[in-house]
């Protein structure tokens, strides 16, 4: 539960009711829950009014079902996408939920479903990303990068560049689809291994200060599809080089998306990326857990930028 203070919201637990499932929802008990960058914005900027659950993701049974509700069953094990999802019990449109693979853990489920559908929609609906295409993937490290990279190499994109500014993170990351690995802003080595063309996708977390070396190690009709804004959200660019390259500056999120429009996201990167998450082909990268009554930990260690991958939620 984020609580609004004068500098920003703190966040900790609080019992509240359980939720009643709607016409179209499911209950779901929730076992593991997904922390994301996203709510860490939330809680700096939370001033006033009252408090607000937390959560965007999560994994779990469904408990039970409210009126015309056939998707789904009770005791479905399934992942959601939807609003306050760090709770022992979320009601949830039962559209935005998938079936979780037998292979998967609770943990690894509450790791999966908002980092694949953010960036399954960043380069499959929004880049249109084609096989032999090249990519390049900043803050890599990132559980939307690492997802973005396993993406990418499913679908036949090649060479798979990934960008960040930890050495050491970058020599992780070929296990999970990079071919090359860059310092962060180094535009002179995504030309070197472009053949100096550049990438014809760029799925960017960082903002900032980058754009412009972002435009620069992007190709003629290149796409820059902007998901994050780590690095700060003003920048300037060159607007004759963007002419010049043909090239399409995109950006993304869920904040402003209808619920049937972010049903459309969830319910795409499900039909496309469900089997390979299945048969092993792509998967969750969990960094650490911790327990729900840790949840002010769990926000300190995304501050602290040092995971690769996912912070995890366990409510079990």
């Amino acid at each position: 539960m984020f609580v609004p203070a004068p500098g920003g919201a703190s966040v900790e637990v609080r019992e509240i009711d359980a939720p009643k499932p709607s016409a179209g929802e499911a209950l779901v008990r929730v076992r593991a829950a997904g922390l994301n960058r996203g709510e860490l914005v939330v809680r700096r900027s939370l001033r006033s009014g009252p408090p607000q659950q937390t959560g965007i993701e999560f994994a779990g049974e469904v408990a039970a079902l409210g009126p015309g509700c056939s998707r789904v069953k009770a005791g479905d094990r399934v992942m959601g996408h939807w609003k306050g999802g760090q709770a022992e019990y979320v009601a949830c449109d039962e559209r935005l939920l998938v079936p979780v693979p037998a292979r998967l853990t609770w943990i690894e489920a509450g790791a999966w479903l908002n980092v694949f559908t953010t960036a399954h929609d960043a380069i499959v609906t929004n880049a249109g990303l084609r096989r032999g295409e090249s990519i390049l993937v900043n803050a890599a490290s990132s559980g939307i990068g690492v997802a973005a990279l396993q993406i990418a190499r499913l679908l036949g994109a090649r060479p798979v560049i990934a960008s960040s500014r930890s050495k050491a993170k970058l020599e992780k990351l070929g296990a999970f689809g990079m071919d090359v690995g860059v310092a962060a802003g180094d535009t002179a080595a995504v030309l070197a291994a472009t053949g100096n063309k550049g990438v014809d996708v760029l799925i960017d977390s960082v903002g900032g200060a980058s754009a412009q070396a972002n435009l620069e190690a992007t190709a003629i009709l290149g796409r820059i599809v902007s998901v994050g804004r780590l690095g700060g959200n003003t920048s300037e660019i060159d607007l004759d080089l963007l002419a010049y390259k043909r090239a399409k500056l995109i950006g993304v999120t869920f904040r402003t998306r209808t619920k049937e429009e972010r049903i459309a996201c969830v319910q795409r990167c499900a039909e496309d990326l469900l089997s390979a998450l299945a048969e092993g082909r792509i998967g969750p990268v969990v960094h650490e857990v911790f327990p729900l009554a840790k949840i002010a930990a769990a926000h300190e260690a995304m501050e602290r930028n040092e995971h690769l991958g996912k912070i995890v939620i366990e409510l079990a």
